[in-house]
């Protein structure tokens, strides 16, 4: 019996990688909801999944490709995410309710 083979820097990007392919294919179902969403609160939330989404997919890219530049255009993007939904959150309270 042979011993497992350690895991090499190609096996490491391809699964980094295919990770970021997945979550782009969950993207594209959040789209939908965030088009066609029944509610109001149902397009809010699709809209803060896909930005929280972007920045898990830009994070494994810079992972998987080496890019470290990705990883910080991925921080910024999620505190610019962070914003908006307490933007959101302050208008709804505003306006007297829930959206």
């Amino acid at each position: 019996m042979s011993a497992p083979a350690p895991l090499t820097g190609d096996l490491i990007t391809d699964v980094f990688l295919t990770a970021a392919a997945v979550f782009l294919l969950l993207a594209v179902a959040m789209l939908y909801r965030a088009v066609k969403g029944p509610t109001t609160q149902d397009r809010v939330l699709a809209v803060n999944v896909l930005g929280t989404n972007t920045v898990v997919v830009l994070a494994l890219l810079g992972a998987g490709l080496g890019e470290p530049s990705l990883l910080d255009i991925a921080l910024v993007y999620a505190l610019l995410n962070f914003l908006m939904a307490v933007a959101i959150s302050k208008f709804t309270v505003e306006r007297g309710g829930v959206l």
